[in-house]
């Protein structure tokens, strides 16, 4: 079990993909996207994961890197304007020796992320917190999201922009800490917590398949969803892409979903902004984590 929590983090997905084969789905109509920019935020050398930008568009949360000998946190910067940011400070009042990431944020100032902080008496991750001005306060379990199973691990958050939705996954990892299937669930907030989704399966068909899918990120009207996708090449080697499914009304299922192709190289966690047409997203280069963000043209 200790393998499985050191584990925890979506960079353990570079290292093994389970090799089934992936369902063959027809694309949504082509929306396309400009060349990719990157993304400076001043004030910080460190490598930036997970970003997620606030629903009012002002504040860039994110973590560093995700797996040893670093010990992974939460911290927060401010827009200067689309492609810089001005790092502050980590999120006071959050982080632990344990790992802190993935962090995603309500417009009610709602946060929710993932630590595995006491994960071997809870078999759960996802917390919930009061976010205000870079102070986090009031940190709970969010019940009624884990499938209570060791083995089972949600590395993975995205809160709604009402609050009222958590897309996270439902990820199996085996004895030696390694996934071997990831897909993304759906839950509705409950007074007591949050339920999944009845029709869960059915809303997300068109996007899970035997590949692992993570990083969801949803759009304010609900009817866009981004994701990341993992597989490994014949030869064992590690390939993201981050794609994106429509629907029409937020009572159906996504349609099939449709790579974004500017963007190239290992990039994963999508997040969107203010206009609803910019993504940010993650991606290594050079050995390290940077930002960068696409725009639909």
């Amino acid at each position: 079990m200790n393998n499985l929590l050191q584990n925890l983090c979506l960079t353990v997905l570079l290292f093994c993909c389970c090799n089934r084969n992936s369902t063959i789905v027809v694309p949504n109509p082509k929306i396309e996207f400009g060349q990719p920019v990157k993304v400076e935020v001043k004030g910080y050398t460190g490598n930036i994961m997970e970003p997620f930008i606030s629903r009012d568009g002002n504040i860039l949360l994110f973590n560093n890197l995700n797996a040893a000998p670093e010990n992974t946190n939460l911290y927060w910067a401010v827009k200067i304007n689309d492609s810089t940011f001005q790092y502050i400070d980590e999120i006071t009042g959050i982080n632990t020796p344990d790992l802190e990431a993935i962090p995603s944020l309500d417009s009610a100032g709602n946060l929710y992320f993932v630590s595995n902080r006491n994960y071997p008496n809870t078999l759960s991750t996802i917390y919930r917190c009061n976010f205000t001005n870079g102070n986090a306060a009031n940190i709970q379990l969010v019940s009624g999201i884990s499938k209570l199973q060791a083995g089972w691990v949600n590395f993975d958050v995205e809160v709604s922009a009402d609050g009222q939705l958590l897309y996270f996954v439902d990820a199996q990892f085996d004895k030696t800490g390694n996934p071997t299937s990831a897909d993304i669930v759906i839950a509705e907030k409950k007074s007591a917590g949050f339920q999944r989704l009845i029709n869960s399966n059915e809303i997300v068909k068109n996007i899970n398949t035997d590949a692992l899918e993570y990083a969801a990120c949803i759009s304010v009207n609900q009817l866009e969803l981004y994701f990341t996708r993992l597989t490994l090449s014949p030869t064992g080697i590690p390939s993201t892409e981050i794609l994106m499914a429509t629907r029409n009304n937020k009572n159906e299922a996504f349609n099939s979903p449709s790579k974004i192709s500017t963007i190239t190289g290992f990039a994963e966690a999508a997040t969107i902004a203010l206009d609803q047409k910019t993504i940010y997203y993650h991606k290594k280069e050079n050995d390290k984590f940077v930002l960068y963000k696409v725009t639909k043209n």
